[in-house]
């Protein structure tokens, strides 16, 4: 792979060498690599965030991308290291949910358990397949191995409930993947969501035990100053927003809480 990109998300923070670590070896497999650090700040254990941050950039890379992310609090169990091929680009990581957004959106091909040797460190730790693991699947991938070098084709993986939208009748049920320092609250919905539903005009919306029938905007200005509204936002996902105000903490909304989505 000619000038290979490999981008980090980990929620490892920056004042310990972990993630110098991580580059010391995509370095030394793969000199050539570019390497990009979407960010080190999730939130400890937080799979959650980690899987909306890596869906949220990843979609701006180069076709051939190769997305590292570890949010791994089951790190040393059973839990499976998982290299997954979509039309677009490649994510290793672990197999607890971190990948599934970013990789769904992009249309998944293949997906592959890591568990050839020859392409790991030689000295494997319990606690960091960071470093040992994923790291150097990355670098041997954009060195150009054929994805199912890494180990035998699997085809399910772990979707965490925040990746699930459940339909019933006239409604689609998800829940609120963040909250931005805006205050704006990003929901699981997406733009496909309220196409498949019919919604244009106005969306009728239950968070939590609030109902609202809000109106669709395409630009937060189209609201009246304090005005909440609700918008496909720039990562395609349906958010509820405040013009010039919080709707987090007006609503009272959490990451994790239900929202309804009912046609008209």
């Amino acid at each position: 792979m000619s000038n290979p990109i490999i981008t980090l998300t980990t929620d490892f923070g920056l004042k310990d060498p972990y993630v110098a670590e991580m580059k010391a070896v995509i370095l030394s497999i793969s000199p050539s690599a570019t390497i990009v650090d979407v960010t080190h700040e999730i939130e400890k254990f937080n799979i959650r965030m980690g899987a909306y941050i890596l869906a949220s950039a990843s979609s701006y890379f180069p076709k051939g991308t190769i997305h590292v992310a570890v949010v791994d609090p089951g790190v040393g169990t059973k839990r499976r290291p998982i290299l997954i091929q979509t039309k677009h680009d490649f994510y290793i990581g672990p197999d607890n949910g971190v990948l599934v957004l970013a990789a769904e959106n992009k249309g998944i091909k293949h997906i592959f358990e890591i568990s050839n040797r020859k392409l790991m460190l030689p000295k494997i730790s319990k606690t960091f397949h960071g470093r040992d693991i994923f790291a150097p699947a990355a670098a041997h991938l954009a060195n150009g191995t054929s994805p199912s070098e890494f180990g035998q084709e699997i085809h399910e993986i772990v979707t965490p409930e925040f990746a699930k939208i459940v339909r019933r009748k006239n409604m689609l049920v998800g829940e609120v993947l963040h909250t931005d320092s805006f205050g704006n609250i990003i929901t699981n919905l997406g733009e496909k969501e309220l196409e498949l539903t019919g919604i244009k005009g106005m969306v009728n919306i239950q968070l939590k035990n609030v109902r609202l029938k809000l109106k669709l905007c395409k630009a937060y200005a189209e609201a009246k100053p304090e005005e909440p509204f609700a918008i496909i936002g720039s990562h395609n996902f349906l958010e509820i927003s405040i013009n010039q105000g919080n709707a987090a903490q007006n609503f009272k909304a959490k990451i994790g809480d239900k929202i309804t989505l009912y046609r008209s």
